[in-house]
């Protein structure tokens, strides 16, 4: 299969979910709400679920979805003004929407893990939107429990023109491209193969609860690396590693959350962007990450990320490190 529909429908959709997210920044700022594991959402991260959700209903209705978000939060009294709003931004994309539709396609995206499905996360690092830096608007086809594609749009990302805003696609076989948001010709990109551990840099969230920086620093030094860590938030790290502004990424389970496990909608699309640009993606004990088995990474342990030539030798200093 050459994906040609589903790659036409993730193009359209993504775009027009990042524009709402761009429009929801300049106009309200970054208002958050707090969901029940206290993490922030914001009327941007459900008007794109909705965007995602309604494109994915109408053109591939027997797809399974499954999203981050869940409109039950916004049945909430309190919460009439933020439902107001975020009906209001879809309108402006999709100008037919009544608000019970909106709400519909927030809760399309409650599907269950099947032979083909998407995943999406209308907002990956919200914090990132909330400050004005990285977030990404995130969507993967996943079948068989293989990733067949994923697409990032990364409204804040920077180019070599100045400008910023880039679309990273991935597609099984295909290779990855960027595309300049606002659209434009793809540029199939390529990870930097180097392998010499003084000249690469790892990059890494920057939210310090995401992975143990304690073991991090003790890796790196293991690898010989000079350079001080890159700090990105969001999925926009695999687009970073895919075209070669850095070179490795890991996300080590802090002590006290070593049962915790990763969503799949936070790797996947990043995952086959690296792949197919040449890099590598396992957990840390050298496992594929396994999306096969529900909304969660329930049979593995952390992430890596490379650009594939140094793959190995990472997981050899992950291991030295955890045995020492």
């Amino acid at each position: 299969m050459n994906y040609q529909s589903e790659k036409e429908l993730a193009l359209r959709i993504v775009t027009e979910a990042a524009k709402l997210c761009q429009r929801v920044q300049q106009t309200q700022g970054a208002k958050a709400v707090q969901k029940a594991d206290t993490s922030p959402v914001t009327v941007a991260d459900f008007g794109a679920q909705a965007i995602l959700c309604q494109g994915l209903m109408e053109v591939f209705p027997n797809d399974s979805v499954i999203g981050e978000e869940d409109a039950t939060l916004l049945q909430q009294p309190e919460l009439k003004g933020v439902r107001q709003q975020i009906i209001e931004q879809v309108q402006q994309s999709i100008p037919t929407a009544t608000p019970d539709d909106v709400i519909d396609w927030i809760n399309w995206g409650n599907g269950q893990v099947r032979q083909r499905y998407w995943t999406l996360d209308p907002i990956d690092g919200t914090k990132g939107f909330i400050r004005g830096n990285q977030y990404a608007v995130a969507l993967a086809l996943v079948e068989d429990g293989s990733i067949k594609l994923g697409i990032l749009a990364c409204p804040a990302f920077p180019r070599e023109d100045g400008n910023k805003g880039l679309i990273f696609l991935g597609i099984r076989g295909q290779g990855t491209v960027e595309i300049p948001l606002e659209g434009g010709n793809p540029r199939q990109i390529k990870v930097d193969p180097s392998s010499q551990f003084e000249q690469l840099y790892r990059i890494e969230s920057v939210e310090s609860v995401h992975s143990d920086r304690q073991v991090q620093t003790a890796i790196d030094r293991r690898l010989g690396l000079t350079y001080t860590a890159k700090q990105m938030d969001s999925l926009a790290k695999y687009g970073a590693i895919a075209r070669g502004d850095a070179h490795f990424y890991t996300r080590v389970p802090l002590p006290q959350f070593q049962g915790k496990k990763e969503n799949i909608w936070d790797h996947a699309a990043g995952v086959i962007i690296v792949e197919e640009a040449g890099g590598k993606v396992t957990d840390l004990e050298g496992q594929p990450l396994d999306f096969s088995v529900g909304t969660k990474l329930s049979n593995n342990y952390g992430v890596l990320a490379t650009n594939g030539t140094i793959h190995s030798q990472v997981l050899a200093a992950i291991q030295q490190e955890k045995s020492s």
